[in-house]
């Protein structure tokens, strides 16, 4: 756990566990709502609340993998993913995903975040490269990603499509050590 201020307001970044798992549903209607580059939208989950309590457990007992919330009092505004690989040859690899609710957008939640995920991935001794995934039209978060030390390692060219329109995504990777 870890706490962190920005605005005199006080927030939290903690490791979550099964019982998260309703607060984090709702959480995640909601973003779907806030944006579209997420690898979801709206009504695309269909998350039940057993899948999500076995996610978190799963993500809970697994020394390569974390689930982290971003808490403001009792309210979920963020979260943080890393799974890292299952198989032995690809157990150092992590792939990291992180969203924030819209209200919070530009306060320096994300680089919170991201800083957390790479202390925790250094402190584990056994992720040793961050990949991610962002959409190439999402510049903020693009910008965040290259300011923190992650840098483009590709293009993967209509990777996502919405509605019919394509859009394609940049690999992202970091080192760790």
């Amino acid at each position: 756990m870890e706490k962190f201020y920005i605005d005199n307001m006080e927030f939290i970044i903690r490791e979550a566990t099964k019982t998260d798992a309703k607060a984090l549903i709702d959480y995640l209607d909601k973003i779907a709502q806030e944006s579209d580059f997420l690898s979801f939208g709206i009504g695309e989950l269909n998350i039940t609340l057993e899948k999500e309590e076995t996610f978190l457990e799963n993500s809970y007992n697994q020394d390569n993998s974390l689930m982290a919330l971003v808490m403001h009092g009792e309210r979920i505004i963020g979260t943080a993913s890393m799974a890292g690989g299952i198989k032995p040859r690809f157990r150092h690899v992590g792939e990291m995903g992180i969203s924030v609710i819209k209200a919070y957008w530009g306060k320096g939640i994300g680089e919170k975040m991201i800083d957390y995920m790479v202390g925790w991935s250094k402190q584990t001794a056994i992720i040793r490269k961050i990949n991610l995934y962002v959409r190439s039209d999402n510049v903020r978060a693009l910008n965040l990603y290259k300011k923190t030390g992650f840098e483009v390692e590709g293009a993967v060219r209509r990777d996502m499509l919405i509605g019919n329109e394509f859009y394609d995504s940049i690999m992202m990777g970091m080192l760790i050590d």
